[in-house]
């Protein structure tokens, strides 16, 4: 159903790479999102979420080399042990605290001098401008459905983006306590699809339609990706995923497993995938004057 969508779409959807460090560790965390191109200029979306995680790490990563200089400076004495856990506790620092962030766009550009992040006031949209290319690395742009009255109850639509960090081309440097990127490893990391049936909308404060709700969970680096048809045309933006409990609560039954019983309990819950109504998207885009295209239906 979604066969050449798929294609049609991975032309310009790519994956963000994220690696991460808690403070005192050695272990380096992968972790992905998406973003998905919406002209020839450069200019991508992503969630408001994604985008916070990317700017965000600019200024943990700055707190973090000036840390690692005080620490430096600290005299190599007795009280050196002391001076450190002072240290440690006027920057917040502790096992569960992110010491470093580094995110890698993959396949969007050749080269970058910088990017511009703009967010919507109220909405998990954010608008990456990237600057200083000369050359595009995707293929195609988003073409977003122009009437949008099609989205209803029973509707089948189709996301794409990169939940499974399968990347390792990483490592910890522990001579200068920095996680960095390396040549070696695993560059890249597959692309998934999951489909859905439209369930529900969501309504703003203005009973203005905002989001999308579908019949499955959207996965955790899919945030970012594009929700489309089977045509290829855009609908929205996978956002979040929510759990709405079904209260068929199950406590102490007891069951048989091989030739021994058990008991187990289980709370299931449904989880449900909510993405960002296209119009609410291509009305940001109109606000920030940013080019995009739309289909001729």
């Amino acid at each position: 159903m979604f066969v050449k969508a798929i294609e049609k779409v991975g032309e310009f959807t790519r994956p963000i790479h994220t690696i991460s460090r808690a403070y005192g560790s050695n272990v380096v965390l992968p972790g992905a999102a998406t973003l998905f191109f919406i002209n020839e200029l450069g200019h991508a979306i992503t969630c408001k979420h994604v985008a916070d995680v990317i700017v965000g790490a600019e200024k943990i990563n700055q707190t973090h080399n000036k840390f690692k200089s005080e620490r430096a400076a600290i005299p190599q004495t007795n009280k050196y042990n002391r001076k450190l856990k002072d240290l440690e506790k006027n920057y917040g620092y502790n096992q569960d605290v992110t010491a470093q962030i580094k995110n890698n766009f993959i396949n969007c550009i050749d080269k970058m001098s910088a990017f511009v992040i703009e967010v919507h006031p109220s909405e998990d949209i954010a608008l990456i401008k990237f600057e200083g290319f000369e050359k595009l690395l995707y293929k195609t742009y988003a073409t977003f459905v122009k009437d949008s009255s099609s989205i209803k109850q029973g509707k089948m639509l189709c996301r794409l983006g990169y939940p499974f960090s399968e990347f390792s081309n990483f490592k910890y440097n522990s001579n200068t306590d920095d996680i960095e990127w390396v040549g070696e490893g695993k560059q890249d990391t597959p692309r998934f699809p999951i489909e859905g049936m439209v369930t529900r909308n969501f309504i703003n404060n203005d009973k203005k339609i905002v989001g999308i709700e579908l019949s499955t969970p959207g996965l955790r680096g899919q945030s970012g990706g594009p929700l489309f048809d089977q045509e290829g045309f855009i609908y929205g933006m996978q956002s979040m995923t929510h759990h709405l409990h079904l209260g068929f609560d199950i406590k102490e039954k007891e069951i048989r497993e091989g030739n021994k019983t058990r008991k187990v309990s289980n709370y299931p819950f449904l989880h449900l995938g909510k993405c960002v109504h296209a119009d609410v998207i291509k009305d940001f885009l109109k606000e920030k004057n940013i080019k995009f295209y739309e289909s001729e239906q």
